[in-house]
């Protein structure tokens, strides 16, 4: 059983994905993390011995702490954020329990350097969806750049970004799949939830609605988001939220019907 102060893998797990989400950090040393190169999704990797340098964006926050077993490292740096007002837990088992569970880690080696990313303005369905994946699973303070097609990879280039989206570079549609489905592929990002949400991502954004029933009501609410909002980062907002609820569909409420009242004759 978990002590007072730790959250279970399984527990985590379903926080993960979701605006509730605690921030996540990986104390683990050098040594651990070269045996096995992989995150927990939404974890960062961070020196314990420096810890408290992440006090002022953790003000206010619920955090868990993970290192390789959660023994001294992850016991220590929470109880040390605990002392200065954090509301930290540490993982129960570490990475250790968290692989033991199969639960998804993203290899290091797959994921970018910085956190800024861009992309062609004016997104509909596959820009606003992959956004909402980095934000969630991959790196929650993620920034996020529109501008014209044309100046994509220049301003990736200068602005130190990663292009997404656009043809001819990594992180984009692949044969028959979209955007959305690379980043799950390369982060190792696998589950029902997010295969399922894949998929009416992918039948919306490639126009192909006979692959899943809910892609044409995502393309109408997505064209209608990008005529409501003029400015892309204010319909990224808006998206999240959108999101956000297909994400709890796939996961949760998939199996739900509703017909009210019920009993009508045909």
């Amino acid at each position: 059983m978990p002590g007072p102060d730790a959250i279970t893998p399984a527990q985590l797990m379903r926080l993960i994905g979701t605006p509730d989400a605690p921030a996540i950090l990986d104390l683990r040393i050098a040594e651990d993390v070269a045996a096995d190169p992989c995150l927990i999704p939404g974890s960062r990797l961070h020196a314990y011995g420096e810890i408290l340098a992440l006090l002022p964006e953790l003000q206010g926050r619920r955090t868990v702490v993970s290192c390789q077993r959660g023994g001294k490292l992850s016991s220590g740096g929470a109880s040390l954020l605990r002392a200065h007002g954090i509301a930290a837990e540490l993982l129960d088992g570490g990475a250790v329990a968290w692989r033991a569970a199969g639960l998804p880690m993203m290899p290091l080696a797959a994921l970018p350097k910085g956190r800024r990313w861009v992309t062609r303005y004016r997104p509909k369905i596959d820009r606003i969806a992959c956004p909402w994946l980095i934000r969630r699973f991959i790196d929650a303070g993620a920034e996020f750049l529109f501008v014209p097609p044309s100046d994509v990879l220049a301003v990736a280039e200068r602005f130190d970004a990663t292009p997404f989206d656009i043809e001819g570079t990594h992180w984009s549609h692949r044969r028959d799949t979209c955007t959305f489905d690379t980043l799950i592929a390369e982060c190792a990002l696998q589950t029902e939830a997010l295969d399922r949400l894949a998929l009416v991502v992918r039948a919306a954004d490639t126009d192909r609605h006979d692959l899943s029933p809910q892609a044409a009501g995502l393309l109408a609410i997505s064209v209608g988001l990008s005529r409501q909002y003029r400015d892309d980062l204010q319909q990224l907002e808006a998206g999240m939220v959108l999101y956000d609820a297909l994400y709890r569909w796939a996961r949760d409420g998939f199996d739900e019907g509703h017909d009210w009242p019920a009993g009508r004759a045909p």
